[in-house]
């Protein structure tokens, strides 16, 4: 099991499609705490550290209730804050044992349960989910990458990789040079790109027009952001919530938020996806040999350079639990 570093239990986590929350209880891993997540039956939902302190049976296994949900070998109940209610066999007259489940703090935003493990219901989202409009996400989808958190993070936003591991679809032919502005404060960061209004893959010749701006976006703990703005007013955000269940597998969820163009969602899905989905293939494969290539070569360093832009950030972040001092900007020229 891997330590993580104490702040990262107080913060807000992604760990479920709510959509995929339905009459029977859930099993998800958020920083190697097992957990279950239900809606009882009167509509509250709910999420418990998932394991009956009686004899350690996975409530996972169980069945929602009315007010929260049962265990599966002695039918030991709890409520939706984990507090024991009832106990099958108990006389009504003998007291409870003053046991319960450790609670876990669950919103909903957006189509996704949001956990924070120390069981606090307080403090902001990442602040990127304010700047989606009412209607605009398209498409929702999950899945896991066998990688660290902070190489899978690293990956969406690095855009050095996509001549080799996407060659026609993101970007092909001669490289071109631009400028790459990265700009940091004690939540995130951002990349701004300049002097490139177009890429030369496939995807953008299909679907997209002349751009406005281009920049990748970070908000602590997890979240990431590609954002386009076109010269038509169109803005497309393909955003990325990255959650650890252990070491070396991380939680994907992936949302498209469009506005001010026509895009219906059976669009997205039916033309879009299609090669968005081959795009995570294959970001997925590489990251696959990645992890397992460092597991070869354990304690091993990687070298960087200027053009490796967010990974001293991530990583320093995920290590200590803390923005690193803020700096100030910076620009960096490249072949993109």
């Amino acid at each position: 099991m891997t330590t993580w570093h104490a702040s990262h239990y107080a913060r807000w986590f992604p760990a479920l499609c709510a959509d995929r929350l339905g009459h029977k209880p859930v099993a998800v891993t958020v920083l190697d705490r097992a957990v279950v997540l239900g809606r009882a039956r009167d509509g509250r939902l709910f999420a418990l550290e998932d394991r009956c302190p009686h004899r350690h049976a996975p409530l996972s296994a169980g069945t929602v209730t009315e007010s929260g949900i049962a265990c599966p070998y002695h039918g030991w109940r709890f409520d939706a804050d984990g507090r024991l209610c009832e106990i099958p066999g108990m006389p009504g007259d003998c007291p409870l044992p003053q046991v319960r489940v450790r609670n876990i703090a669950a919103r909903e935003h957006d189509g996704l349960i949001w956990l924070r493990l120390d069981g606090r219901d307080e403090g902001a989202l990442p602040r990127m989910l304010n700047e989606n409009s009412e209607g605009s996400r398209r498409f929702l989808w999950q899945t896991q990458w066998q990688a660290h958190v902070v190489d899978a993070i690293e990956n969406f936003l690095d855009p050095m990789h996509t001549h080799w591991i996407h060659p026609g679809l993101v970007r092909s032919g001669e490289r071109q040079p631009m400028t790459a502005r990265f700009e940091s404060d004690d939540a995130g960061f951002r990349v701004i790109y300049r002097d490139q209004p177009q890429q030369s893959g496939l995807l953008y010749r299909l679907f997209e027009s002349p751009r406005e701006s281009e920049q990748a976006i970070f908000d602590a703990p997890g979240s990431a952001q590609i954002e386009y703005r076109y010269v038509n007013g169109g803005i497309v955000r393909i955003s990325l919530h990255f959650t650890p269940q252990t070491r070396d597998i991380t939680s994907v969820f992936a949302t498209l938020h469009v506005e001010n163009r026509w895009a219906p969602a059976w669009l997205v899905r039916r033309l879009v996806w299609p090669f968005l989905k081959r795009v995570n293939d294959q970001d997925a494969r590489m990251l696959a040999m990645q992890s397992a290539n460092m597991r070869r070569f354990p304690g091993a360093r990687g070298a960087s350079t200027q053009l490796d832009l967010v990974r001293p950030w991530v990583e320093a972040f995920w290590q200590t639990g803390e923005a690193p001092a803020e700096e100030q900007a910076r620009e960096v020229r490249i072949l993109l």
